[in-house]
């Protein structure tokens, strides 16, 4: 089987690295990958968003199977285009997918689902956000309604952030089209936690709970970012709750689709916080998170092809899903100046040092081949993962391997999985 994998991003080395392992496959291409990609298969520059163009290639070079990674081409309908020349592609139809393309439709499904979630309002014009917002008080949280990079959501502490944030989406058009409308809704308190399924349409078969880290420094202060780095299995969220959790917030959601004559099959990912109240919904994406994707495929021991291809045929079952016993902690590396402005080009060293330890793989994201050099080409340059004995021996891991690894500028978080680790001791 030929598979191409669409995405340019650390979940995208992850599945490429992750899918060649298969017997059943003999080839990916990713388009238009990075560096890391082009390490397992053959890059090729056909941006994720031009889903005319990937279907051309697709069938240019005899693709069986397409992975889209990111959100942006199963919005735009790659399914669709794919599945209409008779090529199989992973994922949920652009209907669907607008669970994570439009925050405002996710809210109403998730209220036509029963699915419990914070109280929100929508709006096009800035002034009857602002009268809102003064009128509920903060905290309040303040979303751009389309894709913005995971980067369209503030979290305001006080009115005033919070009509800024209003103000920079609708009056100065700092997200397009994507912040055209905005969602304002209240600010839950909680512990928040990555719930992620594998589903077919009917259904579900949960991940094990991970814990993405948004914000850029140590104890989540700063301005959030993609994810600074992710750990699974995440105990706020134990593995003995899994089947009510999905019945709560994935369930309900996939029949409600099947309703609308669309049914879910992909990867339902219910970004939850856990209130003194109970579990609810952030947000739902429609793919693997980044960086969640490179632990969770770090602790796969099942056949990740033939788990896809279950989803897609409406054949997928528990059996199929399978774990390995060791946690899994991904640090993410990123580039000077990121989320903001930052430099491009800067020389990668040491990734061979840190991949010494059989337990670590350095998933790249950022990054690009200069001749034989590997050099920086974005944000979050590299996602360090390392599996261990426990969550305690993963993050030892992940760090000794970044402390091997170089280039100009790097940072990241040192925090990432204490969390996890402050649970398990108490």
């Amino acid at each position: 089987m030929r598979i191409l994998v669409v995405g340019s991003g650390g979940r995208e080395h992850a599945l490429a690295h992750t899918l060649i392992k298969s017997p059943d496959v003999s080839a990916v291409l990713a388009a238009p990958g990075n560096g890391g990609t082009a390490g397992v298969g053959e890059n090729v520059p056909v941006a994720d968003t031009d889903v005319p163009g990937l279907l051309a290639l697709a069938k240019d070079r005899g693709i069986d199977f397409v992975v889209p990674g990111p959100e942006a081409p199963l919005v735009a309908g790659i399914r669709e285009a794919m599945e209409s020349a008779g090529i199989p592609c992973f994922g949920p139809d652009a209907y669907a997918a607008g669970l994570e393309g439009s925050k405002a439709f996710a809210k109403e499904v998730m209220l036509a689902a029963g699915v419990p979630t914070a109280a929100y309002a929508t709006f096009t014009d800035a002034r009857a956000a602002r009268a809102y917002i003064e009128k509920i008080g903060a905290p309040v949280v303040v979303k751009a309604d389309g894709l913005a990079a995971g980067k369209g959501v503030t979290v305001a502490a006080t009115v005033a952030e919070a009509v800024e944030a209003v103000d920079e989406a609708l009056v100065r058009g700092a997200f397009g089209q994507a912040g055209a409308t905005v969602v304002v809704e209240e600010a839950l308190v909680g512990e928040e936690a990555s719930f992620l399924a594998f589903c077919d349409g009917k259904t579900a078969v949960p991940m094990t709970a991970c814990q993405d880290h948004k914000a850029i420094f140590d104890g989540d202060q700063g301005p959030n970012t993609g994810g600074m780095g992710a750990y699974c299995p995440a105990p706020v969220l134990p593995p003995e709750r899994y089947a009510a959790i999905s019945a709560l917030v994935i369930e309900p959601i996939m029949r409600e689709m099947a309703k609308r004559g669309h049914p879910f099959t992909g990867i339902l990912y219910a970004g939850l916080m856990m209130t003194a109240s109970g579990p609810k919904v952030l947000e739902y994406n429609v793919r693997f998170g980044d960086p969640e994707c490179q632990p969770l495929l770090s602790r796969l021991t099942g056949d990740l092809p033939a788990i896809l291809a279950a989803c897609r045929a409406g054949t997928l079952t528990p059996g199929l899903v399978r774990w390995s016993p060791r946690a899994a902690l991904c640090v993410v590396m990123a580039a000077p100046g990121y989320p903001g402005s930052y430099p491009k080009g800067m020389a990668i060293s040491g990734i061979a040092d840190a991949e010494a330890d059989p337990a670590v793989t350095v998933f790249q994201a950022g990054t690009r081949r200069d001749g034989d050099r590997l050099v920086t080409s974005g944000g979050r340059v590299l996602g360090v993962t390392a599996l261990g004995d426990g969550l305690a021996a993963a993050k030892a891991a992940a760090y000794a391997a970044c402390a091997k690894i170089r280039f100009d500028g790097a940072f990241y978080r040192r925090d990432i999985g204490d969390k996890g680790l402050s649970r398990e001791e108490n």
